[in-house]
């Protein structure tokens, strides 16, 4: 066997709450091209001189409630870090090592990938930890992977895995953690994704074509395959499937938008409407999220609570993500395996 590197990347996290890590964090995230494509000085302007600086110390008080929730870490780092050590243990006594990056802060991609490059590794996997592809998460991801190899002067072999929503031990991950509640004694069940801009998903298309002229709810094709919504409801459909649950029984929906010009439904609107209908419990499951995070610790389960008891409800229960359950674990040692 080839002596490989696996590298798994996800999003990023502040190295800790303070306003100052935020703004940092914020800074990178945010001004990264895939992530707000606009002109390179319409989007330094909006970031460097409108968003981040109003938005830090907000986004910093809610950091400080996660990172409470968090024993006083960062919830993403501490389950990356598990399943990393997990993987690592499923292949001891071989000739594959696991890595792990964040795509924005640390442990940083650049840090982590010169410790691949100088250990000489044959084969380089490299996975980002998102389950949809999208061009803002999984894209940036391995377009920075590529950027930093570029510069290496001998190349290994290179696999990249660019999405997994239909990995079986992912999705199974989500059905075992579903079944710690009784899904009969919820009115209705969401299933919220990450937001994206609309034009984000309709550059995925040919000439005129566009994502809402695709059947992105109902069936995966050869054009829509790539597709950010497109694979989230299909992720859907497969959860679904396992979890008995008819159409009407769930909603698809898009959380953490920045403007009316993202994808819809707005997970805070239907949980608002859900309200006014007279729901009083809901479950939400937010599988765009391998691991619980600032979208679903505070935004579902704080923030969404809120809106959901101004408006009649009683409580909305997160399901927690994958984390590190091992039939995730299993999923993920599948398709390193596949590449191997």
């Amino acid at each position: 066997m080839k002596k490989t590197a696996v590298l798994l990347i996800q999003l990023g996290t502040p190295d800790s709450p303070k306003t100052s890590d935020v703004r940092r964090y914020l800074g990178q995230f945010l001004n990264d091209p895939r992530v707000i494509d606009l002109p390179w000085l319409a989007r330094k302007i909006l970031v460097n001189g409108i968003i981040v600086p109003f938005r830090a110390p907000k986004s910093a008080k809610i950091y400080k409630q996660l990172w409470d929730a968090g024993d006083g870490q960062s919830p993403l780092l501490t389950h990356t870090r598990k399943v990393q050590e997990k993987l690592e243990k499923r292949f001891e006594n071989s000739n594959v090592d696991v890595y792990m990056a964040m795509r924005y802060q640390n442990p940083s991609m650049t840090d982590v990938m010169e410790q691949i490059r100088a250990l000489h590794y044959d084969h380089v996997i490299i996975l980002p930890l998102f389950p949809q592809y999208a061009s803002a998460s999984s894209g940036s991801a391995i377009e920075l992977a590529m950027k930093i190899m570029s510069k290496w002067w001998t190349t290994p072999e290179i696999s990249i895995v660019n999405q997994f929503w239909d990995n079986e031990g992912y999705i199974d991950s989500i059905v075992e953690r579903a079944k710690a509640f009784n899904l009969d004694d919820y009115d209705h069940i969401l299933f919220s994704y990450h937001g994206l801009p609309q034009r984000h998903v309709d550059k995925i298309y040919e000439g005129d074509d566009i994502c809402n002229d695709a059947p992105c709810e109902t069936e995966i094709t050869e054009a829509n395959s790539q597709c950010y919504k497109a694979t989230s409801y299909a992720t859907t459909r497969l959860l679904a499937s396992k979890l008995g649950l008819k159409e009407e029984d769930y909603t698809v929906c898009f959380q953490s938008r920045l403007d009316k010009k993202w994808l819809t439904p707005f997970s805070d609107k239907v949980v608002e409407e859900l309200g006014k209908k007279g729901a009083k419990n809901l479950l939400a499951f937010s599988p765009a999220f391998v691991a619980d995070c600032l979208e679903t610790v505070i935004e579902i389960g704080d923030e969404y609570q809120e809106i959901f008891e101004s408006h009649g409800g009683e409580k909305i229960q997160l399901v927690p993500s994958s984390n590190d359950h091992e039939r995730f674990i299993d999923g993920l040692e599948e398709i390193i395996r596949s590449k191997l």
